[in-house]
């Protein structure tokens, strides 16, 4: 790894807010990479790079068996250290966002009414039907 005399050390929280596509920084065994640049090229897609951000990706980026050529290539995206005491011990679950499909509850209600009324008055016009066009015998 590249030390240099300019070496930076950053906060967890600033390097996660580095987690766009076309900004986008990881911290692997202790050491923050910006690897925007290789986004385009990394051989699993952005997404995997993407997945990785806002935590120590450490572990994912050992689990995928990375070749010697790959850990090398990452001198050229060190950007400095991460402070340890900024990480914290256990990442906090944050839901995806989603925009809320119904907040008024009343029409959600209205259709599950529906979704049993009508096919019992078709069920029950089926009925009428065959009980008025029967044959007399």
């Amino acid at each position: 790894m590249k030390m240099t005399s300019d070496q930076k050390v950053h906060s967890f929280e600033e390097v996660s807010k580095h987690n766009q596509t076309k900004d986008c920084w990881l911290v692997i065994s202790g050491k923050v990479y910006d690897v925007t640049p290789f986004m385009d090229d990394h051989p699993g897609g952005d997404e995997v790079l993407l997945s990785s951000t806002g935590k120590d990706a450490t572990t994912d980026f050992e689990d995928v068996g990375h070749s010697d050529s790959a850990k090398e290539m990452m001198d050229k995206y060190y950007i400095g250290e991460i402070d340890p005491a900024s990480v914290p011990l256990k990442r906090k679950y944050i839901p995806p966002q989603q925009a809320q499909y119904n907040s008024d509850k009343t029409p959600e209600f209205v259709i599950k009414i529906l979704q049993y009324l009508v096919p019992l008055l078709i069920l029950g016009l089926a009925f009428a039907v065959r009980h008025y066009t029967k044959k007399e015998e």
